[in-house]
């Protein structure tokens, strides 16, 4: 799981327009859909909070599950998305169009190659012809066909997950990222998900490399916090999974879990709220949800 704390000066950031990430926790837009039920925990009632009196400090974010939907792999997300287009390359130049699909070999040699979601398929397109697909009945021809095939088809965060970083970077808030992934695989897929410039502007950045033990010990918002310079109870963290819901609370943290569909029936009693994604959730929920509980104890 990877972790996200919001941080001061920095001006709101546009999203970006290279957003990837297949590995656990993938979101294909136009291709999935979730019945799960929204459901909100409220212990204490929220009232407004000003951000210069907000006990909240830094948002931290977990990665798999909450910025990307870890059910998925990275490659499995792309053939979900080349499947759903009904994209289709000839396997030679003089060979009829077939449908598109990764397997494993290729598509590690491929990452090893090729930084970035949108890179990897305008090189593969380049080197074995541009696709035919729902988008575009016949291949792409101009540079503006082509980049708007592969925006369709690039993979995004999930909802409301930049919009947050980014009202909290506006607002002053620290911003960090916490993943018990490996650190070079977690780079990789920030990079490209949340951007470049937004990767740089962390003020901390901690992988499963970087501590001794995993979720659910607190060890690594234990570390994120002291990298800080914040006390436990002025951050909030933002997990998918009870795993991570242990590790902060552990931690002295609160927690507000945006569930995936295979997190949904975890027993979540000790966060402060529950979402099934964070579209309609904007910083000053956040900010008064952890004022009520600074002001409960």
């Amino acid at each position: 799981m990877a972790t996200m704390l919001l941080v001061p000066h920095h001006p709101p950031l546009s999203s970006p327009n290279s957003l990837f990430s297949l590995h656990p926790l993938l979101r294909l837009s136009p291709l999935r859909t979730s019945t799960t039920t929204t459901r909100t925990v409220r212990p204490l009632s929220v009232s407004s909070a000003s951000s210069s009196s907000s006990a909240l400090q830094a948002l931290i974010f977990d990665c798999d599950g909450v910025i990307l939907e870890s059910e998925h792999l990275h490659r499995q997300a792309y053939n979900d998305a080349f499947s759903h287009f009904n994209v289709r390359c000839p396997s030679s130049p003089s060979s009829s169009y077939q449908p598109l699909n990764w397997d494993s070999h290729f598509y590690d040699d491929l990452q090893n190659r090729i930084g970035g979601g949108k890179p990897k398929m305008r090189w593969y397109f380049k080197e074995h012809g541009w696709p035919s697909s729902t988008i575009s009945e016949t291949p792409p021809e101009d540079d503006a066909d082509r980049a708007m095939l592969i925006d369709t088809l690039q993979v995004e965060p999930r909802p409301g997950v930049l919009r947050l970083m980014d009202e909290a970077k506006d607002a002053g808030k620290k911003l960090a990222v916490c993943s018990a992934a490996t650190k070079s695989s977690v780079v990789l897929c920030l990079e490209n998900l949340i951007g470049i410039e937004r990767f740089k502007s962390l003020d901390c950045f901690l992988a499963g490399d970087d501590v001794k033990e995993k979720k659910p010990d607190p060890s690594i918002y234990l570390t994120a916090a002291k990298k800080l310079g914040l006390s436990a109870k002025e951050c909030l963290v933002v997990e998918d999974s009870v795993i991570g819901l242990q590790a902060a609370t552990s931690a002295g943290m609160s927690c507000v879990i945006t569930y995936t569909s295979s997190t949904s029936n975890q027993d979540f009693k000790d966060a402060i709220a529950i979402y099934p994604d964070l579209s309609n959730v904007r910083l000053k929920d956040l900010e008064s949800l952890l004022e009520n509980v600074v002001a409960a104890t």
